[in-house]
């Protein structure tokens, strides 16, 4: 009778030890935001959240206003959803607020990467100086060639006259990573094939590959994040990181040509600090999927609102070409390739508002900080919150300030010149309650952690799109059709 008693009392202490552990007994302090844990121990509002990210903040921001606590996955995270707070988390201390013990965990997670210390130091560095300034010209030659050998290699064959039925969603995504993948991570060797047009072609052919592959994990992805995969899908998901593992291998690296030097910066830096080499293939991975994760699909979104929007898509077309005739070039058959250059580039305020209006409407990051130690939230309407150690920090821009119709009128409603003054220049005067935002909207993130290769991805949709501006006659197959939902995920 004792040793059973003994038993049942370990159960229960084991039982109340779990409960604790899931979070369970947690309970609103003084001075904390109004705390919602959701009806799963541990899990939370996890499903919600993660079934209709938007709609599940919405309903929470009307339950309890500017900034709430709620239970995801194991952790407890403090929305804040007033665009004129979102500078004490963008600008506090990383004593305080810190992404990088965030994204370790989830890229840990994610792609089998254990980070170094000094990690995100070395990535800001390599793509300061290779993805802006005078590395950017060298990366939109690399992304201009890549372009034009997957999208216009049978341009004068006779097929290019015939018209070609595809999804427009994975034609974009296809083109557009492929092109990127490429261009970051190197073409097939002439020298392993003999001639260039060999390699060129298998450059074709094993990018479209890939991208097949990547798309299985790209559909993985946001449950793998949220730690809510089945058994099969685990197996899928670690059968494709085994995959871009070894396509991605430092060792495979080494025989192909044209790897851009932000690449092999990276690679080097690792190998400097004694990282095992099969450690530096997974950051390879995340590599390729932080540069390409997110751009191939905002190129379908932009040629999509583009091609729903006529006079949009006029403007446009219109500045393309102006600045193919004062650069001289022309599209005729027999003739040279179109090249786009940098320069080129930073002359399309049309383009470039289209482009803003378009990630306005369709990204949706979660920025997320690990809290550090006990603080304090300041919020602008003068209340302070008290938030725990070892909890998390987020912003959704996107409901919070990308669709107010008090900052953008008519906020779902795709308008090309909304980042436009009346005299052609980028606006960037958007106010909330009266006062002007600093951040009015936050595709690539904020602060420190702003996305560094966001100029990069910016010129590859600006290469895609007056590619197909410049060669091709498109149009929609079911020009009624809705326009799709869309995703969120992750940033910085």
């Amino acid at each position: 009778m004792g040793s059973l008693l003994q038993i049942l009392l370990a159960l229960f202490i084991s039982v109340i030890g779990a409960l604790y552990l899931l979070g369970s007994f947690r309970r609103r302090r003084a001075g904390e935001p109004p705390l919602d844990k959701g009806p799963i121990p541990w899990f939370g509002h996890v499903l919600e959240f993660r079934k209709d990210t938007a709609k599940f903040l919405q309903r929470m921001k009307d339950k309890h206003g500017d900034i709430f606590t709620v239970q995801l996955g194991g952790f407890y995270f403090h929305f804040i959803t007033d665009p004129l707070s979102f500078g004490s988390v963008v600008k506090e201390a990383r004593t305080k607020l810190d992404f990088t013990k965030f994204a370790e965990q989830l890229v840990a997670r994610v792609f089998g990467y254990n980070s170094m210390e000094i990690e995100h130091k070395v990535l800001q560095a390599s793509s300061t100086k290779h993805l802006m300034g005078d590395g950017l010209v060298v990366m939109t030659q690399a992304m201009m060639s890549n372009l034009q050998n997957l999208m216009l290699h049978s341009v004068g064959s006779g097929d290019d006259k015939q018209w070609q039925e595809t999804g427009l969603f994975t034609y974009s995504y296809n083109i557009v990573f492929r092109a990127g993948y490429l261009a970051l991570f190197g073409n097939e060797s002439v020298k392993s094939t003999g001639t260039l047009d060999k390699a060129k072609e298998i450059d074709r052919q094993h990018s479209d590959e890939l991208f097949k592959e990547f798309r299985k994990y790209d559909q993985l992805f946001p449950n793998l994040a949220y730690g809510v995969l089945g058994p099969s899908e685990k197996m899928e998901a670690e059968r494709l990181k085994r995959l871009f593992w070894s396509t991605l291998s430092v060792q495979k690296m080494r025989s192909r040509d044209n790897i851009s030097l932000w690449v092999s910066d990276q690679q080097q830096v690792r190998d400097e600090q004694g990282m095992q080499e099969f450690m530096q293939d997974r950051f390879m991975f995340l590599l390729l999927w932080a540069s390409q994760g997110n751009t191939g699909p905002a190129a379908f979104w932009l040629l999509l609102y583009l091609m729903k929007h006529p006079d949009a898509m006029n403007a446009v077309k219109k500045e393309v070409e102006e600045i193919l005739r004062e650069t001289g070039q022309e599209v005729k058959r027999g003739g040279p390739l179109i090249e786009l250059t940098r320069d080129m580039l930073l002359k399309t305020p049309i383009l470039d508002s289209a482009v803003e209006e378009t990630l306005r409407l369709t990204a949706a990051p979660v920025l997320t900080r690990a809290v550090l130690q006990d603080m304090t939230i300041n919020m602008a309407s003068g209340q302070e919150y008290k938030i725990r150690k070892g909890d998390r920090v987020a912003v959704f821009p996107y409901i919070a300030v990308q669709v107010d119709p008090e900052v953008y009128p008519d906020p779902y409603t795709f308008k090309y010149d909304r980042f436009l003054t009346p005299d052609g220049n980028k606006k960037t005067d958007f106010y909330k309650g009266g006062k002007k935002l600093k951040y009015y909207n936050m595709p690539w993130g904020a602060g420190t952690t702003m996305c560094p290769g966001r100029f990069f991805a910016t010129n590859e949709l600006k290469q895609f799109l007056f590619l197909m501006l410049s060669y091709f006659d498109f149009e929609l197959k079911n020009p009624n059709e809705e326009i799709p939902g869309f995703g969120v995920f992750w940033g910085p």
